[in-house]
Order: structure tokens, then sequence, then C-alpha cells
């Protein structure tokens, strides 16, 4: 089984590869970089919860801003922030269940 962190560098590396072939390790280290949107795990007690679901708990993980993160997707200027961010989010929403 693959771990959750793992999978955290492989999805958007398989992502970056099949859809941005072109400037793929460009966008494998933008989207690389949305993984920073977990400094919000720093403003909770524990920091760390086996338990916890993130999605709707930290704050750059409320459903409002996943909302804006895919709207960001749909935009060119944008797309690689906002892929980024939803493969974060749907890798993270793997936890709640």
């Amino acid at each position: 089984m693959i771990s959750h962190l793992v999978l955290h560098f492989l999805a958007p590396l398989l992502i970056a590869f099949l859809f941005f072939r072109e400037n793929w390790k460009l966008s494998y280290l933008v989207m690389m970089a949305t993984m920073l949107v977990d400094l919000d795990h720093l403003l909770a007690s524990p920091i760390y919860d086996a338990s916890r679901c993130s999605i709707g708990f930290h704050p750059l993980h409320q459903y409002w801003f996943i909302a804006l993160y895919l709207t960001m997707s749909f935009y060119p200027k944008t797309r690689l922030i906002g892929v980024g961010l939803i493969i974060h989010m749907a890798l993270d929403a793997l936890d709640c269940f």
C-alpha cells in the first residue's frame, strides 16, 4: 500500500507528465509548491492527528477554498496552482473515509 505522503509526490508527477508534458518539470514543481497549503496545520492543536479529517477543519482546507481552487484550475494563468491544490485536497479527503 502506498502511503498518503507518497501519493502527494506521485500524483502531481503523474499529472504533470501526462497533461503538461512539454513543461512537465516546471509543472511538477509548481504543483509541489502547492503543498505549502499544509502550513495551516500549524494552527491546529495537536498539529497532527491521524484520526482528524483535514477537509473542513484547517483554514485553507475549507469547502469554499476548495471551490476557489477548482475555479483556479479553469484559468490558464492559475491552472497549475489550482490543479495542484485540487489534487492535494482530493488526497486529503481520502483520509476522511
